[in-house]
């Protein structure tokens, strides 16, 4: 086997492994199922591009977490994006493919500092310090960040929250 064939081997692999966690992740950014499917791509491009070589799997999976949201916020920031009629962007929103239950959708409708912690640690299973690194904050800023999230999902959402 040539080592182009492997290198194309390990990036499927690495794609059909994280394709998911990555689109959840700029989904989570853009809500936007054209714009999430631009930024899945352009993560992958980013992956084949600089090839980088990962200790193990939680390093793979954090190298694309955190790509694929500095693309996102790049996406974000982007002067077009500022322009963009308010009529075009309702008339091309659109469920995105897997439905979202009630949580997630409370969670999707927070601000960015909050939204992306609390995503990582619940449905990606990370823990505050964990995030603390990925994001480059404080462990202390992510705690509060946590925290003061969970407070806007409860008044959000009503009830008693990711407790019990």
């Amino acid at each position: 086997m040539s080592k182009i064939q492997r290198e194309q081997d390990r990036f499927l692999e690495i794609y059909l492994r994280r394709a998911d966690l990555v689109y959840r992740v700029c989904f989570s950014f853009l809500k936007n199922p054209a714009d999430t499917e631009d930024a899945v791509q352009n993560t992958f491009l980013r992956l084949l591009s600089s090839d980088p070589k990962f200790q193990d799997q939680e390093h793979e999976k954090a190298w694309l977490i955190v790509t694929a949201s500095n693309l996102c916020r790049d996406q974000l920031r982007h002067w077009w994006k500022k322009r963009e009629p308010l009529e075009w962007h309702e008339q091309t929103e659109a469920a995105p493919p897997t439905e979202l239950d009630e949580t997630l959708e409370a969670l999707l409708s927070l601000p960015e500092k909050y939204r992306f912690p609390l995503y990582l640690f619940y449905y990606e299973g990370y823990r505050s310090g964990e995030i603390a690194q990925l994001l480059k904050k404080p462990p202390s800023t992510v705690r509060t960040y946590l925290q003061k999230g969970r407070e806007l999902l409860r008044s959000k959402l009503g009830g008693d929250l990711f407790e019990g």
